[in-house]
């Protein structure tokens, strides 16, 4: 009998050692699968860093770092120390080119994005005049070298993925926070310059970067998308064409400043669509109108250019 009582007495035992692993197990699983619903919405927050308003304005969120290389540095023209760099920014590389004027202390930074199927080595006479003036300056080549398709963008967001005028904009922001990165620039000092679709990048970037002190405009205008009525077209159409257009968001920049150079008779953007896009910006603001046919940079403006920076920068 008392051979039978300790046998019972270690089934017993072994019942609620038994009983013991398979809540630990259950515990285990559970934590695990807990971790992983986690990882799953981590992994969703992080892919899912853009958004669009119902009203079409597009938000982003950045890395606290921006991820560049260095590829050629220290390169000497002019007396402006040259840097050529390689930023990550979403799915693709960017090349850059910093343009350094000759200072003893931290100087402010001008992030230039040039127009459609101009290089950032065409861009160094602005570059090089804004080193006169005693600024540094990221100019990148920017995706399809500025080249859109608004049609294909379309198609792209209506399918809930990310446009690629969109990904330009985000271009735009890491530019600046790789220019924030280098040791010669104010990283509190930073401005945004656009020429032509490269404006139209600019001026959303600033509205969406609070950190930026403004922002310059040559030869741009936004699409006058406000006249669309939103009752008459598709939603997701009529938020991503507002998503685009720098009118959407010029109003948002104050009380930063928004400079506009604009001529007469520019060849590719006609002078009273840049008048309805200067007007929908909020004080202050400052437009500039230049004699002749030129759409880009005039070295003709350099006075008015820089004493808009100075007030920018103060």
């Amino acid at each position: 009998m008392k051979k039978n009582k300790k046998m019972k007495g270690s089934t017993v035992q072994t019942a609620k050692k038994e009983t013991q692993l398979r809540s630990i197990a259950i515990g285990i699983g559970v934590v695990l699968i807990i971790t992983g619903i986690i990882g799953i919405l981590h992994n969703m927050r992080s892919s899912e860093d853009w958004s669009v308003s119902n009203e079409g304005k597009l938000s982003y969120e950045l890395p606290e770092k921006a991820d560049y290389s260095i590829t050629n540095t220290n390169t000497i023209q002019n007396n402006n120390t040259l840097r050529s760099i390689t930023f990550k920014s979403k799915d693709t590389s960017i090349q850059g080119l910093i343009r350094l004027p000759s200072s003893t202390e931290k100087v402010p930074g001008i992030v230039v994005l040039p127009g459609a199927g101009v290089t950032k080595e065409d861009q160094q006479g602005l570059a090089a005049d804004l080193a006169d003036m005693g600024y540094a300056t990221i100019t990148v080549d920017q995706r399809n070298l500025g080249g859109i398709n608004p049609e294909a963008d379309l198609e792209l967001f209506e399918q809930g993925k990310e446009p690629v005028e969109h990904n330009m904009v985000y271009d735009a922001l890491m530019a600046a926070e790789v220019l924030r990165d280098q040791k010669e620039v104010d990283s509190e000092r930073i401005a945004m310059l656009g020429i032509s679709n490269g404006g139209r990048f600019a001026i959303i970037a600033a509205a969406l970067d609070p950190e930026i002190k403004g922002v310059i405009g040559i030869s741009t205008s936004g699409y006058q998308t406000s006249s669309i009525d939103k009752n008459m077209v598709d939603e997701k159409a009529y938020r991503f064409y507002r998503s685009i257009d720098p009118e959407t968001y010029i109003a948002s920049i104050s009380p930063r400043k928004v400079i506009m150079f604009h001529a007469t008779n520019d060849s590719i953007i006609p002078y009273d669509l840049v008048e309805e896009t200067f007007e929908l910006a909020s004080e202050p603001k400052a437009m500039y109108t230049v004699n002749g046919t030129t759409h880009g940079y005039s070295s003709s403006t350099k006075e008015e250019l820089e004493k808009e920076l100075a007030l920018i920068f103060r």
